[in-house]
C-alpha cells in the first residue's frame, strides 16, 4: 500500500471514529479484577488436605443485584496448579441442589502461567437450573476433580484452594462472570476471563499449522528465506517519503534461552535518514483460522528524542488489485506510541477491511481503538471464522468485526515498523525505536482461544520445534 494510500486511510478512520460514522466505538480493555457486582460466589473445601485423592472445591453462588440471574450466563473458575505437565482430570458432581444434571464442568490451560496456576476448572449451568431472584442463592453445588490415572492430587500449592475453609464463606480466589462482564475474584496475575468464547477445552487436532519461533542469526540467514520470510529492501510505502527499508535493521537475540526477532526504526528527522523495517511471508496463504504473535510495543525510542509518529504492527494483508476491487483484505494491530493519524497519545487500532480506493480517497472497513500505552509484551490474536473477525490483546476479547470485512483470499503476514511523518519530532538528533517479535503462529480454519493458543506454542517448545510450515499454497 501506499505511503498515502496508507496516511490517508488512518486519517479518514480517526476522523470518521470522532464522528461517529459507521465504525466502531472505543472499547477499552477490561479491569484486571472486579469486586462483587450481579453475584458473589461462597466456596468451602470438601477436601481439605494438602493432599487428596481428589479435589472438592463446593461452591454456592448468590445473586447480589437487583435483577433476575439466569444461571446459564454464569461461569465460575477455579484455578490450580497441574500435578505435571501433561496431567489431564476429570470433572464430577456429587450433588447439587439445582440438579447434577444442570452442572457442567471443563477444563483450561492458562495463557499465564503462574506459581501457583497453570490450568483451571470452568463451572457453568444449563438452562435448566434456572434463575436466581435477587439475594437467593444456588444452594449446594458439591463438586470434585481428580486425575484421570487416580493419582492423588496436591492442593497446597493451588491458588484457589483454601484449606481452612471448612465452612462456606465468600471466595475471592475464584473468579465468575456473568456473560462477557467479569462480575466477581480475582484471577491469577495476567489471567482474567475473556469473552464468550472461553474457556478453552483442550486444544483441538494440530490441522495445517506454520509457527515459527524466530531462531535466526541475522537478516541474512538462509533459513530465513527458506521459512517463507522476505526481508524488505525494496521501496515504497507507507511511511516516511524518501525513506528506505532496512534489512540490516532487522536482527535476531537469545533472551533467557528464548529467541526473539527486533525491528529498529530510526532517523534524524529527513527521510533519507529514516530507516524502517518490514518481515513478510512471501506467499498469500493465510486465511480463515487463528493467527498469533506476541510482539513487543515501545513507548519510547531506546536512544535519541522522543516524540516521532511511530506505527508498530502485526497484520495480514493481500494486494489490491484495482481501485475498490472486492477481494482485497487486511486485518490490523496497529500502535501508535505518540500519537498521528489526527491522535495526540496512545493509541491501539485493530481495523479489518473490505476494501479502498487510494484516489479520490474511498474506504470501506471497522475499527476498534483503545488510547491508553500498550508499551512492553502483548499477546496478540486473530481469529477468522465464516462469520465473524476477532482480535483479542493479552487473552482479552478487543474487538469484533462484522462478516461484512470477512477475506475472499489469501494473505500474508506482516510485521512492520515505519514514521507516518516526520511532524512529532523535528530535531535532526538521530533516535530509534524498537519492536520485538518473539513468536507467530498461524492455524488453517480452527479459531483458537488464547489460551489454547498458549497451550500450541508451549507444545512446541517444549519439543524443542522452532518452524513447522504445514499450511498449503494457496
Amino acid at each position: 500500500m501506499t505511503t498515502r494510500a496508507k496516511s490517508r486511510m488512518h486519517t479518514v478512520a480517526a476522523a470518521a471514529a470522532a464522528l461517529g460514522l459507521g465504525c466502531a466505538g472505543l472499547l477499552a480493555l477490561p479491569s484486571t479484577a472486579s469486586a462483587a457486582g450481579a453475584l458473589t460466589v461462597q466456596y468451602k473445601s470438601g477436601a481439605s488436605g494438602a493432599t487428596a485423592d481428589q479435589s472438592e472445591p463446593w461452591l454456592k453462588v448468590i445473586n447480589s443485584g437487583n435483577s433476575s440471574l439466569q444461571l446459564s450466563q454464569v461461569k465460575v473458575r477455579y484455578y490450580f496448579k497441574a500435578d505435571s505437565a501433561d496431567a489431564t482430570y476429570r470433572f464430577a458432581c456429587s450433588w447439587a441442589v439445582k440438579g447434577c444434571a444442570n452442572i457442567t464442568g471443563i477444563f483450561g490451560t492458562l495463557a499465564h502461567p503462574t506459581a501457583t496456576a497453570d490450568r483451571y476448572l470452568e463451572v457453568g449451568f444449563t438452562s435448566g437450573a434456572g434463575s436466581l431472584a435477587p439475594g437467593a442463592d444456588s444452594g449446594d453445588l458439591q463438586l470434585r476433580f481428580y486425575q484421570s490415572n487416580w493419582q492423588s492430587v496436591k492442593q497446597s500449592d493451588d491458588y484457589s484452594f483454601g484449606a481452612a475453609q471448612n465452612s462456606y464463606g465468600d471466595w475471592n480466589k475464584v473468579t465468575a462472570q456473568v456473560g462477557s462482564s467479569l462480575e466477581w475474584g480475582t484471577a491469577p496475575e495476567g489471567n482474567d476471563p475473556g469473552g464468550p468464547t472461553d474457556p478453552p477445552t483442550d486444544p483441538p487436532g494440530e490441522g495445517a499449522t506454520l509457527f515459527d519461533d524466530f531462531n535466526y542469526t541475522s537478516h541474512s540467514d538462509a533459513k530465513l528465506s527458506e521459512h517463507g520470510w522476505n526481508v524488505r529492501s525494496n521501496s515504497g510505502g507507507p511511511g516516511v517519503p524518501g525513506a528506505t527499508w532496512s534489512p540490516q535493521n532487522v536482527t535476531f537475540s537469545t533472551e533467557s534461552g528464548n529467541s526473539l526477532m527486533n525491528l529498529e526504526t530510526s532517523s534524524s528527522g529527513t527521510g533519507e535518514s529514516t530507516k524502517q523495517t518490514e518481515v513478510l511471508t512471501k506467499s498469500m496463504k493465510f486465511k480463515n483460522g487463528t493467527c498469533a504473535a506476541r510482539v513487543k510495543f515501545s513507548d519510547a525510542p531506546k536512544s535519541g528524542p522522543d516524540g516521532d509518529h511511530l506505527v508498530q504492527t502485526f497484520f495480514t494483508i493481500n494486494d489490491l488489485k484495482a481501485p475498490m476491487a472486492d477481494d482485497y483484505s487486511e486485518y490490523d494491530f496497529e500502535y501508535l506510541p505518540n500519537g498521528g493519524w489526527g491522535e495526540s497519545g496512545n493509541i491501539l487500532y485493530t481495523t479489518s477491511w473490505e476494501t479502498y480506493n487510494p484516489d479520490p480517497w474511498q474506504a470501506v472497513n471497522q475499527h476498534t481503538e483503545s488510547r491508553q500505552s500498550f508499551t512492553g509484551w502483548h499477546d496478540l490474536v486473530l481469529t477468522i471464522d465464516n462469520s465473524t473477525i476477532k482480535y483479542y490483546v493479552d487473552g482479552q476479547l478487543f474487538g469484533t468485526h462484522d462478516a461484512t470485512y470477512l477475506p475472499e483470499r489469501g494473505m500474508s503476514i506482516n510485521f512492520n515498523q515505519w514514521l507516518i511523518d516526520l511532524n512529532g519530532q523535528t530535531s535532526t538528533t538521530a533516535r530509534a525505536y524498537d519492536e520485538g517479535v518473539d513468536y507467530v503462529l498461524h492455524v488453517k480454519d480452527q479459531v483458537l482461544t488464547p489460551a489454547q493458543v498458549a497451550a500450541r506454542v508451549n507444545t512446541y517448545r517444549q519439543a524443542g520445534t522452532t518452524f513447522e510450515d504445514t499450511v498449503p499454497a494457496s
